[in-house]
């Protein structure tokens, strides 16, 4: 009888989404994306028993209302009056009820804003940090500082690369492409490793800036910089492309944040030329970022999530293959208690579920 009740505790028993805008307090210059707000839809899930976890989805381009209406008209009815208790069938069971409409896009970023909500919900109502619940360990765990952007320009990128080393980072993230030249892609490299020196971690994000012929013809030009990786330098999909970059380079060449689940990373998980991969988790939620990182630890590469540290440190506290977590600062002043980098670290919150609540005027629905 006992099992029973508890079991009835877990049971899903509304689905709650809400949508909001929200300042940056230091707007990102990326050059070639305009954000001059944080656009979330945030979703809750509430039990029978009253707990109730979040998620929330930030796609960067819009889409909001058509991420909703998915949620609402797709997956809620699926989710209602199911247990939390096997997070991963649900995650399944959303999978297949969409896959004809899915796969990728709109239903997969649905699924992974409803999945973290899940996993939120079911730490809470155990009173359990997800890293513990995955057999991780709290721990400080090595975070680079992202956002060097190239929309700064080529002294404002290295202003805020100093200002990143002056806190403790030992590696940062600098962009290039789309606003620049290749001949001036590698000045801004070469200035950028003269100013920080050679114990400072650099790593280049080219958003998909380049295409295969540029990206071969610009990496000999920047190997004597000794970056720590190359990032998407082409565009996401083009698997045959990234095996001819890779021939090319002793540079390390890594991509994975514009790819949605395991299916779409799988291709370079079987070509075992990207040394480490870069899920994003509104692309798979944890359910899917879990499985990835354990097969792709099958075929000897890490994991260096894209983005949103404070949800995806649980992860990579608890899997095999961690590489590096990304931080940017982007969500700091929406949290009531915000996870704060300290000496190029983080480590994970002891707080239940994922631990990060939205300040009162942002989270209330």
């Amino acid at each position: 009888m006992v099992e029973l009740c508890e079991r009835k505790s877990l049971i899903v028993s509304s689905i709650k989404t809400k949508i909001t805008s929200v300042p940056f307090s230091d707007p990102p210059e990326t050059g070639f994306l305009k954000l001059e707000k944080i656009d979330l839809l945030i979703i809750q899930v509430e039990t029978k028993n009253g707990v109730i976890g979040t998620g929330h989805i930030h796609p960067l381009a819009g889409g909001l209302k058509t991420l909703e209406m998915c949620i609402n008209e797709m997956l809620k009815p699926l989710i209602i009056g199911e247990s939390i208790d096997n997070i991963e069938a649900l995650w399944n069971k959303m999978w297949k009820a969409t896959f004809i409409q899915g796969r990728m896009g709109i239903t997969v970023m649905a699924m992974s804003a409803l999945d973290i909500a899940l996993w939120d919900c079911y730490g809470r109502t155990i009173e359990m940090p997800l890293w513990n619940i995955w057999k991780g360990k709290q721990k400080a765990l090595p975070v680079y500082g992202s956002g060097c952007y190239r929309g700064l320009g080529h002294d404002g990128m290295i202003q805020k690369a100093k200002k990143y080393v002056g806190q403790g980072f030992k590696s940062i993230k600098m962009q290039v492409a789309h606003c620049f030249s290749n001949d001036e892609d590698i000045v801004n490299v070469r200035d950028m490793r003269n100013e920080l020196g050679k114990d400072i971690g650099i790593m280049i994000d080219v958003n998909q800036g380049w295409s295969v012929e540029e990206t071969i013809k610009v990496c000999p030009q920047i190997e004597s910089y000794e970056p720590e990786w190359l990032e998407e330098p082409i565009m996401a999909d083009d698997f045959d492309g990234y095996d001819k970059v890779c021939n090319s380079t002793p540079i390390p060449i890594v991509t994975g944040e514009n790819n949605f689940t395991h299916h779409d990373l799988l291709p370079f998980m079987k070509g075992k030329k990207i040394p480490i991969l870069q899920p994003d988790i509104m692309r798979g939620g944890y359910t899917n970022l879990i499985y990835s990182s354990k097969l792709a630890n099958k075929f000897g590469i890490k994991i260096a999530p894209h983005m949103f540290p404070e949800l995806s440190i649980h992860i990579v506290a608890s899997i095999e293959n961690p590489s590096w977590l990304e931080y940017m600062g982007w969500y700091d002043h929406l949290w009531k208690e915000p996870l704060l980098p300290k000496n190029g670290t983080l480590t994970p919150t002891s707080r239940p579920g994922h631990g990060m609540d939205f300040k009162t005027e942002i989270g209330v629905f």
